[in-house]
This record gives C-alpha cells, sequence and structure tokens, in this order.
C-alpha cells in the first residue's frame, strides 16, 4: 500500500514508539499530513475519555493532528499481555477487517500513516492471524527498531529473514539503546548491519524518559529506499 510505513520491533518495549514519533515529527516538519495508527494496543488506563493507551497518544502527539483516538487505536485492552490473549480475556475479539477500514480511512485523509506494531513483527492477532500476516497484505515498506541489549542479535536477525521472507521491503533499521549498561554496542551493530541489507538509518543513544530520537536519525536515507 503506497503513502503507509510499518514501523516493528525486534520484541516488545524496544522503543517503537520513540522511533515512530521521531518519524512522524519528521514528516510534519516537512508539511506532510501524518496520520499515526497504533492498530491494537494491551496496556492502557480509564480515564474519563476511556481507555487510553500511552504509546497511541505519544503518536497522536507527534502528528499534531485531530484524529480521533477510535480512529488511532481501534483495539485496546487494559491488561499488558499479548494481544490475543487479552482480546479472548475480554470477549473483544481483533478483526484484520476492521484494521483494513481503519487504515484506508486515515490513507484518505492523510499523505502517510505511520503504523506502529504490538510488541515483535510475529505477534498473534488471534489464532488464525498474526499481525505480520495483515501487514503482508499491505505490501508496506518496514522499519525495524532493534533494542540494543543481550540477545538482540539472535531476535534481528530471526526479525529480518521473516520480514524479507514476504512482499514487504524493509527500508531502514534502527538500533536503539534500551539498557545502559549494554557492552560491545558497536561490535553488536556491525554484526547486525552486516546481515540486514538495508540502510542503518541511526544509532539512538540511551534516552531519559521525556527526551526526543529524532536527531540520531537521519531518516532523510528513506528516500532512497522507499516511496515516503
Amino acid at each position: 500500500m503506497d503513502s503507509v510505513v510499518f514501523v516493528t520491533g525486534t520484541d516488545t518495549d524496544v522503543g517503537k514508539t520513540v522511533i515512530s514519533c521521531a518519524l512522524i515529527e519528521y514528516y510534519v516538519a516537512q508539511g506532510v499530513k501524518v496520520a499515526p495508527f497504533k492498530p491494537v494496543a494491551a496496556g492502557a488506563v480509564q480515564t474519563e475519555q476511556g481507555l487510553r493507551n500511552s504509546d497511541a497518544v505519544q503518536l497522536l502527539s507527534a502528528s499534531k493532528s485531530h484524529y480521533s483516538y477510535a480512529d488511532i487505536n481501534p483495539f485496546i485492552y487494559e491488561e499488558p499481555i499479548a494481544p490475543h490473549i487479552a482480546a479472548e480475556k475480554t470477549g473483544n475479539p481483533i478483526y484484520s477487517t476492521l484494521l483494513m477500514e481503519k487504515l484506508k480511512s486515515l490513507s484518505l485523509q492523510s499523505n502517510l500513516v505511520v503504523i506502529e506494531g504490538a510488541g515483535g513483527w510475529q505477534v498473534p492477532l488471534n489464532r488464525e492471524e498474526s499481525l505480520a500476516d495483515w501487514v503482508r497484505t499491505l505490501e508496506c515498506p518496514v522499519i525495524l527498531v532493534v533494542g540494543l541489549r543481550v540477545g538482540c542479535i539472535n531476535h534481528a536477525v530471526l526479525s529480518y529473514l521473516d520480514i524479507i521472507n514476504g512482499p514487504n521491503k524493509l527500508v531502514g533499521w534502527v538500533a536503539n539503546t534500551i539498557d545502559s549498561n549494554v557492552d560491545n554496542i558497536s561490535e553488536i551493530i556491525d554484526y547486525i548491519g552486516s546481515v540486514i541489507k538495508a540502510p542503518l538509518l541511526g544509532v539512538v543513544p540511551y534516552l531519559k524518559e521525556d527526551d526526543t530520537a529524532i536527531e540520531h536519525i537521519d531518516f532523510s536515507l528513506l528516500s532512497t529506499t522507499a516511496r515516503l
């Protein structure tokens, strides 16, 4: 699908939201009308407006847009567990058909839709479909966020190989330092970069809670690898 990019990660809590917000901020600064999309979120708090997921709220804020929360986060669950388990426990199943309807609506209202995944690339939506299955139907470009910590090489390589084993093109990856005590960062990045045949968009240092990643990433590299 044109004018759509999907941001996935090597695992949960690897910085997908930080990188997605930076990507949105980059294009908004160029005058692009960006719609954020968080199809599924597990982990939310009750507010006067209903359940709200902090990642989706951050994406909406970064877009400086007036989309409704329901439009950008159609499936939301309070308990921070695997989405398909949360869906079964609450009796609110996830339908990829509804995800497609919401995405098409956002696409008509924007120049670019930035989709942030949930967990890793192969997180299940239900017992029949994974989020990866749905993204493959979009045939959209993918950005991989690699959380730099012990075990990330295995996660990065497996995620990369599965992403490219289909119609989607990996247009770039980001090395995001999520463990302030991780050793041998340059060697880890060098090895992952020797396997992943896509541009390294940036190396993000360990950030404080309210810091932005945008100054550490060169999203202009996407112009040579994706129609963005």
